[in-house]
This record gives C-alpha cells, structure tokens and sequence, in this order.
C-alpha cells in the first residue's frame, strides 16, 4: 500500500474495482461492449474483455499496484486471445515500471484515459469467430442473471 493509499485507507481491492469501472466506462464511452472477469480458454482470467463495433477483441488487464504488477508476469499469455491488449491503472501508480509495448489506459472510479494506444495484432478468422460467439453467450447468460460473472469462453 502506498502512502497515499494509507491516508484515505483505500484498500487494493478498492482500487481493483475503482480501475475496472472507469476502465469499462471508458471502453463503452469508446463504442465498445466490456465485460468483466472473463476466463479465457488457457485458464487466465481477463479483467475486462471488449468487443467493439468492427468486431475486434480488446483486453484490459488491471494492475492495482507496483506488487501486483510485479507478482503477475502472465499478462504476455492474454495476447493470442485479442487483437489489443491495454494495461489499466490508477493515476498513482508509477507508469516507468510498465513494459512499453501494450497499451495504457490511466482510470480512477469515473472514467478513464488512452494515455498509450494498444498496438493491432489481429486474431485469426477462426478464432475470432469462436471468441465472439462465446463472448456473446456470456454477455446474454449474464444479462438474464443465469450466469456466474466468470464465465469460460
């Protein structure tokens, strides 16, 4: 916990939660469907997962804290299962200790930012089309409030 954490007791939880909503809000406000805590066929769990208007995917990976980044090196097996990859933080967080290459997204509970966009590396036809169907009948079971909010696509 940072100093400033400590002050106003924002817990890293808290702070999870406050960058996923202004992350997601962001995404929506940016023509994308976004969709939390999404278990992805390799096993990994994606903070946010985006479909925009074109169809492509976009994972947002959440990192509350210079620990947390620095406890998770999986972040690179999020890549086959997306056409862009962003990490999310808080406007604290010390940006210089992110690898360069993914995108980054700076948010607090209200909103959020693009301060780095997410390079394209487009998903094969074939497995765009199994992650869109499955992510799709996810959006459709949590809609109805028959599903659990982590989902296997």
């Amino acid at each position: 916990m940072t100093a400033s954490q400590a002050i106003v007791g924002v817990t890293r939880p808290e702070i999870t939660a406050q960058v996923t909503r202004g992350a997601a809000r962001l995404l929506a406000e940016l023509g994308h469907a976004p969709l939390a805590e999404v278990t992805l066929p390799n096993g990994r769990r994606a903070d946010l997962m985006a479909l925009d208007r074109k169809g492509r995917i976009f994972i947002v990976e959440v990192k509350s804290s210079i620990e947390d980044f620095r406890a998770d090196g999986k972040w690179g097996e999020y890549l086959p299962y997306c056409d862009a990859f962003a990490f999310a933080v808080a406007p604290e967080f010390p940006r210089q200790a992110l690898p360069d290459a993914p995108g980054l997204i700076v948010a607090d509970g209200f909103g959020g930012a693009i301060v780095r966009e997410a390079p394209a590396t487009p998903l094969a036809g074939a497995r765009r089309k199994a992650l869109t169907l499955s992510f799709a009948r996810m959006a459709a079971l949590r809609a109805a409030g028959v599903a659990t909010w982590t989902l296997e696509i």
